[in-house]
């Protein structure tokens, strides 16, 4: 009832329904070749199959949201092995992240506390929802610079917002964005950020903070460090003779912290058994650092006026969470803040899901990047409650836990525990830390990030034109901000890539047999037997296989290899970005543009009057059309090379084509007819072959492509419908009984040995002389056996009695599995048409 009334509804709105089959009844005609012993006929997708994909099932919505807390997977199994891994990563950990949290918050404008705060919940909440075990979320270098900017930015347009209040709004904003994302499962967005724009963007943001820290370092005073790094740099050159004590406390500090990296580094390169030991000695260079320098500041400040102090120190640190409330997020302060939400949502994605999945590829596990979106969502979120601001993964605190031998996520835990320490039992050491050594510690940690000239030196050999995007982005970093910069590396990798689809072009393939060798050995040319690799067996034609490569040898191959197309009038071309409404255009102008340039019109009668022609083919000179009567030469063959061949047939091939649109096909329907027009009264016949996408055959089947274009001209032409089979399989097939030369083969190998050690010891055997009848018996039996195994029988196959069925639908035999079986069909077609077409022309003659 539903197609009936689907009928009435399209003849009422004039829609022409097309047949379901066209090709069916062509099949069930006699004479019809169907290869195989069981018929298939491919189903075109349906809107229903789409809803099945969408709509989750009961099982798949339980596995959302166990996906949700990935712990749960594993806490049960939890051990006291994992608990000691956990333990000294956790450890070694926190140690590192309380001075560099104090440190990074001074780079966001924020009191050191606050630093504390987005530590201790970036770790303590990761751990549920990790699908990483070496990542550890808390406040960062770049994500503080970028924090401290808008904090900048906003205390001149909101003066009577407190620049952490600034900070924890900003943290929930962006952290809801980013959980949005990752709910909704949609955390390959971050793909569309190349390598090449995440090294920019580090590089570059790394120099501004490292420019930025050096007047703090040299406690150089006067101007504001938020301005490019060129001016902070020229401005601090400027300041020198404005030096103070800082400097000591600053530069000092930043060179002791090389120094015990590089001893550490050597020491390990020295003395190998000693590597881990030496390791965390490296690790905690930072806390021995600002340890010593905290001391030398007690011993030097002690007693002092805080308006008296030889240099800048931290002063005081409140103890606990002093800041622990509800956040202020109100209309006034979100307006402000969403211009930045697009650069602080990327700073907080790209740097973490780009450190996770390359620990993960180390250390042979996979992340969920959707996954890691929540958890850092969910921590930017709750972190503002406790007086965090904005947190995601940190590089160098991933690499030390990595090291240091991390088993779960749950070293977070202990991380956290070592914070909370940090915040209520330390702030009275905290006090005498100097401004300069943490500024040392933020020039050391960001040193990291920038991007070695030997990587550099390798994106080059990869592609040339990134390193162009790289410097590009680096530059615009250095002289604006690192937001611009973000922003350019982005766009411009987005332009290059939407270039590189625009004008992508595809390849005319031509047809070359080649053979495989090892050595001096052909794969395939004893033909006795299947070879050692089980790949040839059979005649001696079988050792050779089709390959097409471009005619051009555009993609390296030898020159010398001679490349044509692999029959006249028939052209094989082979998409290289997609076929899509972007290359579409372009991709078939430059094979039509190749196929006028090889082939000639079919029918070369002239044009009795020049007002005949289409103007955009004004033809030979009157001149050459008056000569070419005077020689008596036909007029429709000037201008023209008579040798060409004409158009037959085109093959697609669409091994990179994944979906079409509307547009392309459109445009594929456009050349077709202009083709046809081409090569008229004949027909042009389009294969087309390793179709990956049941949609793509569904719009391509729309269109009039998969099937024989009839001609009214010949009915009785009949296609020949050839097709790619193979075996259904089972115990009596042919791949079984491969398995079973196989096993004979193994087994007569084994006879054979057995039969090699029975010749050893015949003669001490017939030698003994009181040997009882049966024993005898058993002897002659021996020898028997002996020389069975010495000249063992072939080993007989296991008769083919499988069937073979269609690999791909035989309603639709212009869709081929591969482009031999397509050229198959189009050189057997067109052959099978000069055929009748000349026993037409004969019996036209004979008429006569």
């Amino acid at each position: 009832m539903s197609t009936k009334a689907g009928h009435l509804v399209a003849k009422a709105l004039g829609i022409k329904l097309q047949d379901k089959e066209p090709y069916r009844g062509e099949l069930e005609t006699p004479g019809a070749s169907v290869l195989s012993s069981q018929t298939f006929v491919e189903e075109p997708p349906s809107l229903l199959d789409v809803f099945d994909d969408l709509i989750p099932s009961g099982h798949q919505i339980q596995q959302y949201l166990l996906s949700l807390f990935p712990f749960l997977s594993w806490i049960g199994h939890y051990n006291l092995q994992w608990l000691i891994g956990d333990l000294v990563a956790g450890v070694t950990i926190g140690a590192v992240v309380v001075p560099q949290g104090m440190a990074y918050a001074k780079l966001a404008n924020l009191e050191v506390q606050f630093g504390l705060y987005s530590s201790f919940m970036g770790v303590l909440i990761y751990w549920f929802f990790a699908t990483s075990k070496d990542i550890t979320i808390g406040p960062v270098a770049v994500m503080s610079q970028l924090t401290g900017g808008i904090v900048a930015d906003l205390a001149v347009a909101l003066p009577d917002v407190p620049a952490h209040v600034v900070a924890s709004a900003l943290a929930i904003l962006a952290g809801s964005i980013v959980l949005f994302i990752g709910l909704i499962r949609c955390g390959w967005i971050v793909d569309v950020i190349s390598l090449t724009a995440l090294s920019a963007f580090m590089t570059g943001s790394a120099i501004n903070i490292a420019v930025g820290q050096v007047p703090a370092m040299m406690g150089i005073s006067g101007f504001s460090t938020r301005d490019p790094p060129y001016l902070v740099f020229i401005h601090t050159l400027q300041g020198l003779p404005r030096t103070t004590l800082d400097a000591a406390m600053g530069l000092t500090a930043l060179t002791m912290l090389y120094a015990i990296r590089a001893a550490c580094s050597y020491s390990a390169k020295r003395w190998p058994k000693h590597q881990r030991l030496i390791f965390f000695l490296s690790t905690l260079r930072t806390v021995f650092v600002i340890l010593l320098y905290t001391m030398i500041s007690w011993l030097v400040n002690r007693g002092l006026d805080k308006d008296h102090v030889k240099f800048k120190i931290l002063l005081d640190v409140p103890r606990g969470f002093q800041n622990a409330a509800v956040p202020v997020l109100n209309e006034r302060l979100a307006s402000h803040l969403a211009s930045y939400l697009p650069a602080t949502v990327i700073v907080l994605l790209i740097e973490h899901i780009a450190i996770s999945k390359s620990f993960g590829r180390v250390n042979n596990y996979s992340i969920n990047p959707s996954q890691e979106m929540v958890a850092i969502g969910v921590t930017n979120m709750l972190g503002p409650f406790l007086g965090g601001y904005a947190a995601t993964g940190s590089f160098s605190r991933t690499a030390i836990k990595s090291k240091a031998g991390v088993r779960t996520p749950f070293a977070g835990v202990i991380t956290a525990v070592v914070v909370l320490l940090a915040i209520y039992a330390l702030p009275a050491v905290f006090y005498y830390i100097p401004n300069a050594s943490l500024a040392a510690v933020i020039i050391h940690a960001v040193g990291d990030l920038i991007t070695p000239p030997n990587t550099v030196y390798q994106f080059w050999l990869v592609s040339p034109i990134e390193v162009f995007i790289f410097f590009v982005g680096v530059i615009v970093t250095v002289f604006s901000t690192i937001e611009n910069g973000i922003y350019c590396t982005v766009c411009i990798s987005a332009a290059m890539l939407l270039f590189r689809i625009l004008r992508a072009k595809g390849r005319f393939l031509g047809r070359v047999r080649v053979q495989s060798m090892l050595g001096d050995h052909v794969f395939g040319e004893d033909t006795r037997r299947q070879d050692e690799y089980g790949t040839f067996i059979g005649s001696a034609e079988a050792r050779f296989r089709n390959v097409f490569l471009p005619i051009t040898h555009a993609d390296g191959s030898n020159p010398e290899v001679e490349l044509d197309n692999p029959y006249p009038g028939i052209f094989i071309y082979r998409f290289s970005e997609g076929f899509n409404y972007t290359n579409a255009s372009h991709n078939l102008e430059d094979m039509t543009d190749y196929i006028y340039r090889h082939t000639r019109r079919t029918n070369l009668a002239h044009f009795e009057r020049p007002g005949d022609r289409p103007w955009n083919d004004p033809g030979p000179s009157r001149r050459k059309l008056k000569a070419a009567a005077a020689a008596g030469v036909d007029a429709g063959t000037v201008d023209v090379d008579v040798n060409l061949p004409t158009l037959k047939a085109i093959i697609l091939d669409f091994s990179s084509v994944n979906f079409v649109d509307i547009t392309s096909v459109q445009q594929l329907i456009d050349v077709r007819n202009q083709l046809d027009r081409y090569a008229a009264p004949d027909v042009v016949d389009w294969h087309i072959a390793c179709i990956s996408n049941r949609w793509t055959k569904r719009a391509l089947a729309a269109a009039g492509f998969g099937y024989p274009t009839s001609r009214p001209d010949v009915p009785h032409l009949r296609w020949k419908s050839i097709f790619s089979v193979a075996e259904i399989g089972g115990s009596q097939s042919a791949a079984a009984a491969a398995e079973f030369e196989d096993n004979e083969k193994e087994l007569n190998s084994q006879q054979h040995q057995q039969a090699l050690d029975v010749e050893a010891g015949l003669a001490a055997i017939k030698k003994a002389t009181s040997k009882s009848s049966s024993n005898s018996s058993g002897i002659s039996g021996g020898d028997e056996g002996v020389a069975a195994s010495a000249n063992p029988k072939p080993a007989t196959a296991v008769p083919n009695a499988g069937r073979t069925v269609a690999v791909h639908g035989i309603n639709r035999p212009l869709f081929h599995v591969d482009l031999t079986s397509a050229l198959q069909s189009a050189i057997a077609n067109v052959e099978a048409r000069h055929e009748v077409e000349a026993g037409a022309t004969k019996r036209s003659n004979d008429g006569e």
